[in-house]
């Protein structure tokens, strides 16, 4: 299964993070390109040093992959297999996505590889999903998802349950990840991490009243 990922420069870099460590134990081809706004998010919200160079924050980013399939694609490298609709291509994520590219992507306008990718996937019927991370939404932004829903895309903004009653960052990040893997539907995998509705946690919660 080959899947893209674009990664913005919207809050929310450890959702990226943790999915490049989940698609990489799935053992998919991970196509991976990161906007220059996206590597500064990465370089902050993760490192806590925005000053790193592009090629330090994905040095760290991919310590992640643990080796996996994974490959890392320059914004402006126009000749890369998902800028065209010939490659098979089974997946499109872009998380986090902020509203710059939510907006560039729903006006058809490509001026990097994430939006190229984006357009590619929705003109060739297949896959996206976009991760939008912002608050409070405008009626632009509304109307951007709304187009974007109408065109095909799956708007599946990164917003965190809490009925599991995690008890971590970290689970509260992997109950939105679990959600991107259930809707990209890789064969043999699944992802187990976080607790679902109906779990026998959930439903002592549930029967206890809390």
């Amino acid at each position: 299964m080959r899947i893209f990922l674009g990664i913005t420069g919207a809050s929310g870099a450890p959702y990226a993070a943790r999915l490049v460590e989940v698609l990489a134990q799935a053992d998919v081809e991970l196509g991976i390109c990161a906007s220059g706004a996206g590597i500064e998010v990465l370089a902050t919200e993760l490192y806590g040093n925005a000053r790193l160079s592009r090629d330090e924050t994905l040095e760290r980013l991919l310590e992640g992959a643990h080796g996996g399939n994974v490959t890392v694609y320059d914004p402006n490298d126009w000749k890369a297999p998902y800028a065209s609709g010939s490659a098979k291509v089974d997946a499109y994520v872009v998380c986090p996505c902020s509203m710059g590219t939510l907006g560039t992507i729903a006006s058809g306008a490509m001026s990097n590889l994430i939006h190229r990718a984006a357009s590619v996937a929705l003109k060739e019927e297949r896959k996206l999903i976009l991760m939008p991370r912002e608050t409070p939404l405008s009626t632009i932004h509304l109307e951007n998802m709304l187009s974007l829903s109408k065109a095909g895309a799956l708007i599946l903004p990164a917003t965190p349950s809490f009925y599991g009653r995690p008890n971590s960052l970290d689970e509260v990040v992997d109950t939105v990840i679990a959600r991107v893997v259930d809707h990209l539907d890789i064969e043999g995998f699944e992802f187990s991490r976080a607790k679902r509705w109906g779990d026998d946690v959930t439903m002592r919660a549930k029967e206890s009243g809390r």
